[in-house]
């Protein structure tokens, strides 16, 4: 996933605010650790054209519409008009901020309930396939490879490294870890119920395909390349289990961290 087109909808979710507190991305560690790294430390970007900078603007408003739901329902000449109407100086009355927010709400609540259905009807038909184990909590899984027998299954506060492969019902691919600058390393109880259910089982050497329903991933609360409700596809291999070193409260708050799917917030801290 591009990381800085991943983090950019925030903005757009400053430009309407109204909206900020329904599907805001999920911020994954390597995200945090980038964005929290001094800005000596970054080569200077060149400047960005008007022109472009526009169009990215357009880019961000729009794929957070399709995001959330409202392309379908919504004509793009109306969206349009709006702009063009608080360029001019049109002030958005309280009414009217919390009519868009309302709208906002519902078409992402829609679209949520249609991609969880998806997903219901995805898994009823994939637990009849051949090697598909479901567990009580709704995961399924496929061993395509079952590791060291010999070796032991991580602990929750253990550190693991991973390489895995993501991917919607339809097929498309919206992360993979070899396109990341780092490998994939994290506590295991730092991502999302899915993997920590299926990493505690896995051996070093194991590689699963899993299934994961939306409760066990990251819900309504998607980052910007998942559909909010979806279900998710992976191919897991755990590569490397290391025992985590004691606690330093001090060092942890500076301690980079990269890939994997981070841990879904509750609603009430919604923020990427």
């Amino acid at each position: 996933m591009n990381i800085r087109r991943a983090h950019t909808p925030t903005l757009l979710l400053s430009l309407t605010a109204a909206a900020a507190s329904y599907g805001a991305p999920i911020a994954t560690p390597a995200t945090v650790a980038a964005e929290t790294t001094p800005a000596t430390t970054s080569p200077k970007l060149p400047a960005v054209t008007p022109e472009a900078g526009g169009y990215d603007i357009g880019l961000l408003l729009g794929s957070q519409l399709v995001h959330d739901g409202v392309t379908p329902i919504v004509p793009l000449e109306t969206v349009i008009r709006g702009l063009k109407d608080a360029a001019g100086g049109r002030a958005i009355t309280a009414e009217e901020r919390g009519a868009a927010a309302r709208f906002m709400r519902d078409a992402r609540d829609a679209l949520v309930e249609k991609n969880r259905a998806a997903g219901r009807e995805f898994l009823e038909r994939n637990a009849k396939q051949r090697g598909v184990m479901t567990t009580p909590s709704g995961l399924q899984y496929r061993v395509l490879n079952k590791g060291d027998s010999n070796a032991k299954s991580p602990a929750p506060t253990d550190q693991v490294t991973v390489r895995y492969r993501a991917t919607l019902i339809d097929g498309t691919e919206f992360d993979r870890s070899d396109t990341h600058e780092r490998p994939a390393i994290f506590r295991v109880n730092s991502v999302f119920k899915g993997w920590q259910e299926a990493l505690l089982a896995m051996t070093p050497g194991a590689k699963w395909q899993l299934f994961v329903p939306p409760e066990l991933g990251y819900g309504a609360n998607s980052p910007p390349a998942v559909p909010p409700g979806a279900l998710l596809i992976y191919e897991l291999e755990l590569m490397q289990v290391e025992p985590s070193a004691p606690t330093d409260l001090g060092a942890a708050k500076h301690r980079p961290a990269s890939g994997g799917p981070m841990t879904s917030p509750s609603p009430a801290r919604s923020q990427h």
